[in-house]
């Protein structure tokens, strides 16, 4: 084991790399989803070494996501993972990032496409539609600042 390594956990090291984002300025939005992902994953492994946490292990975790249908939670968790075991790879704390081998190990979230309008005359109508509409103040606020932005 690498001297760097010795006490050094998922958790302490998801951590540091959670502040490492702060202070590059991520969003609050990616911060409180990378600390989601984090606890995640703490929960069933985050206080191991990190040099005895293995792909099986890892897989264990993202397998229970899958179970409750979170598939692409489940795909973004392996990400997330993926992203600190990096960290710890550069960092000196770790060899390799197991994540890597569980790239196809999970099932993929359907694609589901949404409707579009793709017709010029279409959308005219739709704006004009947007223009003419009288109802509830806050709805025509809305659609009103939903066509000055078509325009």
């Amino acid at each position: 084991m690498r001297t760097e390594a010795k006490g050094q956990t998922l958790e302490k090291i998801g951590a540091a790399f959670l502040a490492k984002q702060s202070k590059e300025g991520k969003s609050a939005a990616t911060l409180s989803k990378t600390e989601y992902h984090l606890k995640l994953a703490n929960r069933d492994f985050g206080r191991k070494p990190i040099t005895e946490i293995t792909a099986p292990i890892i897989l264990k975790t993202l397998r229970k996501v899958e179970a409750k249908g979170n598939y692409e939670t489940a795909h973004r968790l392996r990400a997330r993972i993926g992203s600190v075991f990096r960290f710890a790879v550069a960092s000196g704390v770790a060899e390799a990032d197991p994540t890597y081998a569980l790239r196809d190990a999970l099932i993929r979230p359907t694609c589901v496409h949404r409707a579009a309008i793709t017709v010029p005359k279409a959308l005219g109508q739709l704006m004009g539609e947007i223009d003419g509409f009288e109802g509830q103040p806050q709805r025509t606020t809305a659609l009103n600042s939903l066509w000055q932005m078509l325009q």
